[in-house]
């Protein structure tokens, strides 16, 4: 099973659009698809018609139960989208309470890690989207993937905060001894403005190696999408940013990633 977690430490670049976009194409090609959703906003429920005040279980339980974990209980705690083959384990507000509650229990950095493998033969990609705030649940999003995407709005506000989401991966392997792969996602493109064409030199002067050669446009088609509740692929599939993510798409799918040990 693929493992892709989706983060950044800045709100509003991206990162919950990119998991449902993913997802959804990913459906389209056949595939089995899990999304993990670990940001109490819960903002993934939401976009595809799931209120985490009524969700029967939630990410929140499973950590809890972390250390008696199995396959049915996490199984439990799966729910089905409107889209077949596209399941979601979702969040709830209670998971803001986690750091303090939980965060210092033995083995709560690996949880996500545990929960997939549990699971693996049921999926055949695993998408997990991240809160904008490095914590225990950051920590686990990260620990679990094979390939980190980093979305980033190409303004320079944004940028700042991919600055600082790169030097908490770097701070991360090296206790770790782990180095992450990433890559780099210039989102919500906008060639019709000064600002977006100005970020996107910027960030391929600096981040060539690890930036997506390519760039996610804005289009009003995923904010159409989010009201009907379904991955843009599914609302609009030959609009231009689902074009665009299936572009993305190929592109994770051709590589092979692997967190490298280090020391």
């Amino acid at each position: 099973m693929k493992v892709w977690t989706i983060a950044n430490q800045k709100g509003g670049v991206g990162k919950t659009t990119t998991v449902a976009s993913l997802a959804g194409a990913l459906v389209k090609r056949g595939q089995r698809v899990l999304m993990i959703d670990t940001d109490p906003h819960a903002s993934l429920g939401y976009y595809l018609g799931i209120d985490s005040e009524e969700v029967p279980g939630s990410l929140y339980d499973v950590f809890v139960n972390h250390q008696n974990l199995t396959s049915e209980f996490v199984l439990q705690h799966v729910l089905p989208t409107q889209v077949e083959g596209l399941d979601i384990i979702p969040a709830t507000m209670a998971l803001a309470t986690l750091d303090r509650a939980l965060g210092h229990q033995e083995g709560m950095g690996l949880v996500l890690r545990n929960l997939l493998t549990l699971v693996e033969d049921k999926y055949d990609v695993a998408i997990i989207d991240c809160p904008p705030v490095l914590g225990v649940l950051m920590v686990n999003a990260l620990a679990a993937s094979q390939h980190i995407v980093i979305p980033v709005q190409t303004e320079f506000l944004a940028i700042k905060g991919l600055d600082r989401m790169i030097k908490t991966m770097e701070l991360m392997g090296r206790s770790k001894k782990t180095q992450y792969s990433y890559s780099i996602l210039p989102t919500m493109f906008d060639k019709r403005t000064k600002a977006s064409p100005i970020a996107l030199s910027y960030l391929q002067d600096k981040y060539a190696k690890t930036l997506w050669d390519d760039v996610i446009p804005v289009d009003t088609k995923f904010r159409d999408a989010s009201l009907a509740h379904l991955p843009a692929s599914h609302y609009s599939p030959r609009s231009r940013g689902v074009k665009a993510y299936n572009r993305l798409l190929d592109f994770l799918l051709s590589q092979e990633f692997a967190h490298v040990k280090i020391g």
